[in-house]
């Protein structure tokens, strides 16, 4: 695969070297989904293979989006909302700064999956399966 994409030039000086840096905008990269920080009291193992599954399909449809195309699609379906922190019944991870906004969306039904967006990639931290996470209202 070496040498499929043409990588930017660095730039250079006596005394500097610039990172390489991509100018393609975060919203209109599609998303990447990442486990990493995911908490043990709502984690994927607890749940139905049928959540499951419906995770994997939730995951494909929406890695075939850019994310500005998810900030434009209702909440219910293949798009997502803010969450609260304060409105958060689990422990908050230290990785969930104060400038981070928690995200939603729904992997299963109307059961959502809480996490944080980071550039492209969506960190989950909950599997809220039962509704307990926070106020469903």
């Amino acid at each position: 695969m070496r040498g499929k994409f043409k990588q930017p030039q660095q730039q250079k000086g006596a005394d500097f070297a610039a990172p390489i840096t991509f100018s393609e905008s975060t919203e209109q990269l599609c998303p990447v989904f990442s486990l990493r920080f995911l908490r043990r009291d709502f984690c994927i193992s607890s749940c139905s293979e049928e959540e499951k599954v419906s995770f994997v399909d939730k995951m494909h449809k929406l890695s075939q989006l850019t994310w500005a195309q998810i900030k434009s699609t209702h909440r219910h379906g293949l798009g997502c909302e803010k969450i609260e922190k304060s409105s958060i019944k689990a422990p908050i991870p230290s990785v969930v700064t104060d400038e981070v906004t928690l995200l939603a969306f729904r992997f299963c039904g109307l059961a959502p999956m809480v996490g944080y967006r980071d550039r492209d990639v969506f960190h989950i931290l909950w599997f809220d399966r039962e509704f307990t996470l926070y106020p469903h209202g």
